[in-house]
């Protein structure tokens, strides 16, 4: 079967960049206009997808995180639910093979560690430096301490592990490689009967000391607390043993990902369903501050979104606000300044409240009680709870194209605990979304958001796909996802060519990556956006194979599905010395080879 190779190059696009008018956050006016970039116009950049590995398996988080050694010319890639690490040589772009899987769990019994398989969960996340590998694996239960585990990157033999918070979702090394820094979520079991605090890990290379920094001092009642800013963040989160059921700060903050600042000092790590970021301070292993993020105003012109998967392509403002709540951070510098770029997914607690069913200890806390589930909810939508007794709906809103019909504010998921609270009460002018459905630059200095992509990954993916944009990533439907987060952006990096500075988003849900120019993070520029995803094939039918190389036949027909983790490897360490972006895709559970090109131009 052919594969439908989609991409949208700069020259497309140049009659359409009213498309992009960035949307602005509702909590502060635009920085200040920087100064201008490298020469856009000097070179233009293209992928070529080269080759993906085979499939590890189909819809099991297969492939992750992805990360890249030069020395040993291989490919590292989070098999995250079978605890294993699987390792690939890459020596050959076009036909990366794989070399060795690695079972975590078993190593961390074989070295002493721990004296079970059972006591070790799903591993997260890996990043490379130097001659070691380190890698975030989870406790079984989650919410017990995990460990960060070193590894050969030659021998691919254990070297040490240090055990750090609950449920390490996400790793990196510092530029310099002096210490590593973990994002430990500290995600609640279902039910909520037990919620871990959220900390952040920093470990010494040298000598693999640790300092834990946490966030009780952000409590209500303690000596940082009037430092939250409350009004542009999310501070939800359910408490068994508490009167009002309500989580402190220290269990609502749930670190996702880090980015680190180039001089190896400041490491900035995504709240996600917090809709923040903390700044922290790496010498110190102290919080400098917590940024919130504010909410994306979607009934502004360049910020229109489609809310219904029953309409076919529709979109256009509409009374709804949307929380960033990032997944993946990237950052880069920029006239001696840093700068953030994020990923704007969105996420809720949606999973560990379900198992909360008592009525009463669930609205105390904020959420709604589905009666006739017995089920306790965040995500809330009017087609589902339009007669729920306790649930008034603004008239305004009704009537301004509100919940009437289903191609209309109807079928929206939003979250009830922050459109209640940002209302102040249960009548609804404006609704809260999950995610902004675009990528964001902030800069951390001021907290202000100077750019953001607006509407552009929907219509961009419109125009291609037509009715068969907001794609879900295991099956084919076209518009499924509209009414939920869209396109979900959620991995993103960057990496410097020539000069210029590029942003590579992946779309989980769509699929592909898209690519801007943010050499001058005021004015980015749209480049290309690829997709290499057949929409023809019946990928529903993949789950239904169970012979492994039936399913990796299977994926390669069907292409790269659901982007999670995004890598840039330069020209200087690519084996073929030309710079490449390595994608892990977790349901496809493949890693894409994306080979950049570049044509100089002549000035």
């Amino acid at each position: 079967m052919q594969k439908k190779q989609l991409r949208l190059y700069l020259g497309v696009l140049l009659s359409g960049l009213l498309l992009l008018a960035a949307g602005c956050a509702d909590d502060g006016d635009d920085g200040a206009k920087g100064a201008d970039g490298a020469d856009g116009a000097g070179q233009v950049i293209t992928l070529q997808r080269l080759a993906s590995t085979e499939s590890q398996g189909f819809d099991a988080s297969a492939a992750e995180i992805v990360a890249f050694d030069a020395g040993s010319q291989r490919i590292f890639s989070v098999n995250a639910e079978s605890g294993n690490l699987d390792v690939f040589n890459a020596a050959d772009l076009t036909a990366p093979v794989l070399d060795q899987t690695i079972d975590l769990r078993a190593m961390l019994v074989a070295d002493g560690v721990v004296a079970s398989t059972d006591l070790v969960g799903a591993v997260n996340s890996v990043s490379v430096s130097g001659n070691l590998a380190a890698v975030a694996v989870e406790a079984a239960p989650k919410t017990d301490p995990g460990w960060v585990v070193f590894v050969n990157v030659s021998t691919l033999a254990y070297v040490h592990s240090v055990q750090v918070g609950a449920l390490p979702d996400m790793v990196t090394f510092t530029p310099d490689g002096a210490k590593v820094v973990a994002a430990c979520e500290g995600e609640p079991n279902e039910g909520y009967s037990v919620d871990p605090e959220g900390s952040v890990a920093v470990i010494s290379v040298a000598d693999y000391s640790l300092v834990t920094v946490g966030f009780s001092d952000f409590n209500v009642g303690a000596a940082r607390y009037a430092e939250l800013p409350t009004t542009k963040m999310v501070l939800d989160g359910y408490s068994a043993t508490t009167v009002d059921n309500k989580a402190t700060v220290a269990q609502s903050l749930e670190p996702e990902y880090i980015t680190v600042s180039a001089d190896s000092r400041t490491a900035y790590v995504t709240l996600q369903e917090n809709n923040a970021i903390a700044v922290i301070n790496l010498a110190s292993g102290s919080i400098d501050k917590i940024i919130g993020l504010g909410f994306k105003d979607h009934s502004i012109p360049g910020n229109e979104l489609d809310v219904s998967q029953k309409d076919g392509v529709n979109i256009r403002n509409w009374p709804v606000m949307g929380m960033y709540m990032p997944d993946s951070i990237s950052s880069f510098s920029h006239d001696g300044k840093t700068y953030l770029i994020t990923a704007n997914e969105g996420d809720s607690r949606e999973d560990w409240l379900n198992g909360i069913s008592d009525q009463a200890s669930c609205e105390a806390a904020g959420y709604f009680f589905f009666a006739d589930d017995g089920i306790c909810v965040d995500e809330f939508s009017a087609k589902d709870y339009y007669d729920a007794d306790n649930v008034t709906l603004d008239s305004g809103l009704t009537t301004n194209g509100g919940f009437g019909e289903d191609n209309q504010l109807r079928r929206l998921k939003f979250s009830y605990f922050t459109t209640r609270a940002m209302n102040g009460g249960t009548d609804f002018e404006k609704l809260y979304a999950y995610g902004a459905r675009s990528f964001s630059i902030w800069d951390p200095e001021t907290g202000l958001q100077v750019f953001d992509s607006g509407s552009a990954f929907e219509r961009l993916t419109a125009q291609l796909y037509g009715a068969d944009f907001n794609n879900d990533n295991a099956e084919n439907t076209g518009d499924d996802r509209s009414d939920n987060k869209g396109p979900e952006p959620e991995g993103v990096t960057v990496g410097t060519i020539n000069g210029h500075t590029y942003a590579f988003i992946g779309l989980e849900r769509m699929g592909g990556v898209m690519v801007y120019d943010v050499s001058n993070p005021y004015a980015p520029e749209y480049v290309m956006y690829t997709n290499n995803r057949d929409l023809s094939y019946d990928i529903k039918g993949i789950g239904d194979l169970t012979d492994a190389s039936t399913v990796a036949a299977a994926v390669a027909e069907a292409g790269d599905l659901g982007p999670e983790g995004l890598t840039f490897v330069s020209a200087a360490d690519s084996p073929n010395g030309k710079p490449l972006v390595l994608v892990a895709n977790e349901v496809s559970g493949t890693v894409a080879v994306y080979q950049i090109n570049i044509t100089l131009l002549q000035k």
